[in-house]
């Protein structure tokens, strides 16, 4: 059995790790159960995961095996799971559950709270991390689940819910009062599910989306999207307007510029993503422009749980739910699911994600077995 790891200093590197099985469902607890990872997504979010490894703490969900100085980690992933082995009331061997794991071909767990519908992992060294990934889905306790839609799922039900808490968010506070968004990284799964929700919303402002030269037809073809500049570009942009930036790229050179340029006019900066994570370095000197006054990082989980408090657990699904099945089916029209068949073949398309070479109309489907 394996563990794909990633070097925490240089997210391009990775191994393999061998994992005993055998040993595990031996040290197998009461209250315990161990299921075998069935598929999992790999996107620029969890590129995301491991640049923001040890600030947020995801290193910290899945301790690396074999990892005595502490180097290497578990990059976390969204898919889906068979439980193999349980030594607890209520779930069931056979049971296939949907959530947060490490890539890797099994998961020893500690479910409590269980439900019909779900349960929370709670492994000692979780309980201090974000609730939202702790959380895990029954399929069995779901009503007209359809495993047709597992690998689409995977792929964009987590990037989705940040859209949706982002379109909440500016919705909830009028924008701000910006004549324009401005939406960085514009290609991106979780950019398109935010412009995709703008669109839809009836009193957006303008939404402009800044990509790169190689990614313009793509987000053109979208149409959701008011207006698209290039990264090349960055002078057509309207410093007249009011504006708030969502920026899912980290790329302060671009930043800088934009903070710049726009100056009083940029009234907020939301820091969501990372998919220029190789560009973070504060040599550059137009990092130096950055208005760190008006600039703020989104954290998804903590908007979650403000809204599970003002509207209820089923409140927040049936919002979140909808918000997220509209745009499941729109990726219809632009995503292509990409299966990768083992780690062996991941590990040589791994490097090419992280650095982001993977084209934005694809979706990436490990199959550990």
């Amino acid at each position: 059995m394996s563990e794909f790891q990633t070097y925490k200093k240089d997210l391009t590197r990775s191994r393999l790790v061998e994992t005993d099985k055998t040993q595990a469902l031996a040290d197998l607890k009461a209250g315990d159960i161990l299921v075998e990872i069935e598929r999992f997504a790999f996107t620029a979010n969890n590129v995301t995961y491991g640049a923001a490894g040890d600030t947020i703490g995801y290193w910290k969900f899945f301790p690396a095996t074999a990892n005595e100085s502490g180097d290497w980690g578990c990059l976390p992933v969204w898919g889906f799971a068979e439980i193999t082995a349980s030594k607890i009331d209520g779930l069931f061997i056979g049971e296939r559950i949907y959530g947060y794991f490490p890539p890797a071909d099994f998961l020893v767990m500690s479910p409590i709270k269980v439900s019909p519908q779900r349960f929370m992992d709670g492994v000692a060294h979780r309980a201090e991390l974000p609730g939202v990934y702790n959380n895990y889905l029954l399929m069995s306790g779901e009503a007209n689940y359809d495993p047709s839609s597992d690998n689409v799922r995977a792929l964009l039900n987590p990037l989705h819910v940040t859209s949706f808490c982002l379109c909440d968010a500016l919705q909830s506070e009028t924008y701000l009062g910006a004549s324009q968004v401005l939406i960085l990284s514009a290609s991106s799964k979780t950019a398109i599910g935010l412009a995709q929700g703008l669109a839809d919303a009836k009193d957006s402002p303008k939404v402009v989306g800044v990509t790169s030269r190689t990614n313009y037809d793509f987000v053109a073809s979208l149409g959701c999207y008011d207006e698209i500049i290039c990264y090349d570009q960055l002078g057509n942009i309207d410093e007249s307007k009011t504006t708030v930036m969502v920026d899912m790229s980290g790329n302060r050179s671009v930043l800088g510029t934009l903070h710049e340029a726009l100056g009083d006019n940029m009234l907020n900066c939301i820091s969501v993503g990372m998919t220029h994570w190789e560009t973070l370095s504060d040599n550059d000197p137009l990092a130096a422009k950055i208005n760190r006054q008006r600039s703020s990082f989104f954290f998804a989980p903590a908007h979650v749980q403000k809204r599970v408090g003002d509207w209820g657990q089923d409140g927040f699904n049936q919002q979140a739910g909808a918000f997220t099945q509209a745009r499941m089916q729109q990726s219809a029209g632009w995503m292509t699911v990409e299966t990768v068949p083992d780690f062996g073949a991941f590990a040589e398309v791994y490097a090419e994600v992280v650095v982001g070479k993977m084209n934005p109309n694809e979706g990436l489907i490990v199959l550990p077995k």
